[in-house]
């Protein structure tokens, strides 16, 4: 059999190759005859009767449509006629508790980019003039039963699979697809209103098939991407890929004597068109998990399935794709995988490529049954309220740990919040989780040192009681269960642990203690002064003063 085969490369064109591979389980392409993997697994091949033979364009669109289809301004309108229509049938209802609504279906349907769609559609739909009566009559609360009657109309007009098709795609062209490519095709302006399909066709698709069938054994130039031959009509620059390249018809003084050499072939110019494919929405970000050993893997790392649980909305924060990346890369075998690669992409005009390389000591730190269990308890209540704004605690947790930051910023903040909240104990206790997750981190860190002799958490659990321990002695002495006399020595203690203070820290905890009949514990007085060690006991002790005595820390038990 006659394959076209494309390798690994860098991270854009296995993000393409995992569009690419999208593409095709979505068109019922048959896996292992039309497509495949090649048997050293570090290629995909694609069959060549079946490249030349296939409709392109209508996979492309029909792929793009299904992937990002839910998070289109179209999804929407057609979720808030399907709610107003099913109101309009109750005995209370009121279009004017609806007005919002309905100025968003206005707007976005008569949007200068639908507009443009409906152009290029009208003579092959039905009932155009329900859009027509929309641009000249637009939907009001006051219209009565003609209303209902309106938004019926138009909910079966925006059904039909060809409107559905071209108002989704105008969404995904303009809040997706040009986030990776632009300045060709449909993105090139002077294209606006010219029909989406066409240009495809145009620059990508009908290019595509000519090159597969072409020979090219005397050809010249080649793609600087793939290294095939090509003829000087078939080369695509590469400038129309974000941030790749500037425009080099402008702009030669990069290349040697001004020669500009950075074309693409059109397989790879196509492979490039899939980016957006490639990569998954989480949240408001675009990831990809960039593995390079083997194309099944990488495939696999970054699959659409369901397994991975169902797309959130555009404006969920990133707690849902660190979630997901978390239990993705936890999949691997922690004993064999090595550094990942995860490039994310903001969903916002002015987002670029960020790129973060997970080291495997991370990995097996994620995979940590107590760091698991933590993690997973603060993604069903992340957030606590911080004055008028809410902060995401388990985003924060995962951050931290992915980018080498300790927990003690945020443990400190968390300790301070439930000082100033009479309704405390949530956020206690998520200082309390986030603790438990530095702790398992500290024991790894200075167990790679030191063998973990410094570091011992039934010795944290001991300290932590002990804080406990003067908490009520603190109390008792005053006789009351109001621990509200306390605030003001735990808000100092905390200062000091805050700038990693151990004299200040130190000098507080003794006054306390000579005020009552207990000793001061021996761990504070002889590992107070490791930095490292300090912050780990000295929050340990402060926890145990704030009073939360039967959580637990690293699994084992306080009581």
């Amino acid at each position: 059999m006659d394959t076209i085969n494309i390798s690994l490369g860098d991270f854009l064109k296995n993000v393409g190759i995992s569009g690419l591979n999208y593409l095709l389980e979505m068109s019922g392409a048959q896996r292992d005859y039309d497509y495949g993997i090649s048997a050293d697994n570090q290629s995909f091949w694609l069959n060549r009767d079946f490249a030349v033979q296939a409709d392109w364009t209508d996979m492309y669109f029909k792929a793009f449509v299904e992937c990002y289809g839910d998070n289109t301004a179209y999804k929407q309108v057609m979720d808030k006629i399907h709610i107003i229509l099913n109101a309009a049938g109750k005995e209370d209802w009121d279009a004017g508790k609806f007005k919002d609504d309905l100025k968003f279906i206005n707007d976005k349907l008569l949007s200068n980019s639908y507009k443009s769609g409906f152009k290029n559609i009208e003579d092959k739909i039905s009932n155009s003039e329900v859009y027509e009566r929309l641009e000249k009559n637009k939907l009001k609360p006051d219209m009565g039963s003609e209303l209902v009657v309106r938004l019926s109309e138009l909910e079966t007009f925006l059904s039909q699979p060809l409107c559905r098709e071209t108002f989704c795609m105008k969404s995904i062209i303009y809040n997706i697809i040009n986030r990776f490519w632009d300045g060709k095709s449909f993105l090139l302006r002077a294209n606006a209103a010219k029909d989406m399909r066409e240009m495809f066709e145009k620059d990508f698709s009908a290019p595509l098939k000519n090159y597969i069938a072409a020979d090219h054994s005397k050809a010249k130039d080649m793609c600087i991407e793939c290294g095939n031959r090509i003829d000087n009509s078939e080369k695509v620059s590469i400038a129309f890929m974000t941030e790749r390249a500037d425009d080099l018809a402008r702009k030669r003084s990069a290349f040697w004597d001004c020669k500009v050499d950075a074309f693409l072939c059109p397989v790879c110019a196509f492979l490039y068109s899939l980016v957006p494919l490639g990569f998954r929405l989480m949240g408001n970000s675009f990831m990809f998990i960039n593995t390079n050993a083997a194309v099944s893997v990488l495939l696999r790392n970054n699959s659409k399935d369901k397994d991975f649980g169902e797309q959130k909305e555009i404006d969920e924060k990133y707690s849902q794709w660190i979630a997901r990346t978390i239990n993705i890369l936890l999949e691997n075998d922690t004993k064999r995988l090595e550094n990942v690669q995860i490039i994310i992409r903001g969903s916002k005009d002015n987002d670029r490529y960020f790129f973060n390389v997970i080291s495997k000591d991370v990995l097996e730190l994620l995979k940590d049954t107590t760091v698991m269990g933590v993690l997973n308890s603060l993604a069903e209540q992340p957030y606590v309220k911080t004055n008028n704004d809410y902060w995401n605690v388990h985003e924060e947790a995962v951050i931290n740990i992915l980018q080498y930051r300790s927990q003690y910023a945020a443990i400190n903040k968390l300790l301070k919040l439930s000082l100033e909240q009479s309704e405390n104990g949530n956020v206690f206790k998520k200082a309390e989780q986030l603790y438990r997750i530095e702790l398992k981190a500290v024991v790894k860190r200075i167990g790679y040192i030191t063998g973990g002799k410094l570091m011992d958490i039934d010795e944290a659990k001991r300290i932590k009681n002990k804080g406990y321990e003067l908490r009520r002695a603190l109390l008792d002495a005053k006789g009351t269960n109001d621990d509200s006399c306390l605030r003001g020595m735990v808000y100092q203690l905390l200062n000091a642990l805050s700038v990693n203070n151990c004299q200040r820290f130190m000098d507080i905890i003794m006054r306390v203690y000579c005020s009552t009949k207990l000793q001061i514990p021996d761990t504070l007085i002889k590992l107070i002064c490791d930095a490292e060690v300090f912050q780990t006991y000295g929050y340990a002790f402060v926890l145990g003063i704030q009073g939360s005595h039967f959580e637990k820390i690293g699994g084992v038990s306080n009581e």
